[in-house]
């Protein structure tokens, strides 16, 4: 009899707590976690910093390990590509862009994936975060489009856009819904179309 390919699947799945970087840089990760995400500091030493910005003891572990190089051409290997925040509306969101933009931390990529509304930022050590909002406003809605449209069958990326506009567009009185429709049929497109890739900040 063939093995059931789901017998070792847990029966209570674990929910994903942290993410944990080695970084040369601690004062600067710290300064920046802070300022892009609210996360804070709950104990931080020698060797490293553990930060959150809910209920959670930490939501991102910083190690300064001893010994630690430098990446090589980053960007293009394998592994870690993002930690995505997530705010629960949109003008908190454009807010966050705003408030980010005026302090010259701006984001590399911005692209509607359709179940959200994205802005792709780079970290002192070049490791990506996402800050984002959902365009559907309800995690169960925005799952089934996922799983059933045919629309990100055929784009797993999305739409790119420009996040000025999106900035302009609400500032004359537009709404979500009418700007993530916009953003999806490519009015917003930024006269560049920028690289999935992280950026190199070495």
């Amino acid at each position: 009899m063939a093995e059931d390919q789901h017998s070792h699947v847990p029966g209570s799945s674990p929910r994903l707590h942290h993410t944990t970087f080695t970084t040369l840089q601690l004062e600067e990760m710290v300064l920046w976690y802070e300022k892009v995400a609210g996360l804070k500091a709950v104990f931080r030493g020698d060797l490293g910093a553990w930060l959150t910005n809910d209920e959670a003891n930490h939501r991102i572990a910083l190690l300064a390990l001893p010994n630690l190089k430098r990446p090589v051409d980053k960007p293009h290997t394998t592994g870690h590509h993002h930690t995505a925040f997530e705010y629960p509306d949109f003008d908190q969101w454009v807010n966050s862009y705003v408030r980010l933009r005026d302090a010259n931390i701006k984001p590399f990529m911005c692209v509607d994936h359709g179940m959200t509304i994205s802005l792709y930022y780079t970290d002192p050590d070049g490791n990506g975060v996402e800050i984002q909002v959902d365009t559907f406003g309800q995690w169960d809605k925005s799952k089934t489009w996922m799983s059933n449209s045919e629309e990100f069958a055929v784009d797993q990326v999305g739409e790119f856009f420009d996040p000025e506009h999106v900035v302009k567009a609400r500032s004359e009185g537009l709404t979500f819904a009418e700007i993530h429709l916009r953003v999806r049929n490519g009015e917003y497109r930024p006269e560049v179309i920028p690289d999935v890739y992280l950026p190199e900040v070495y």
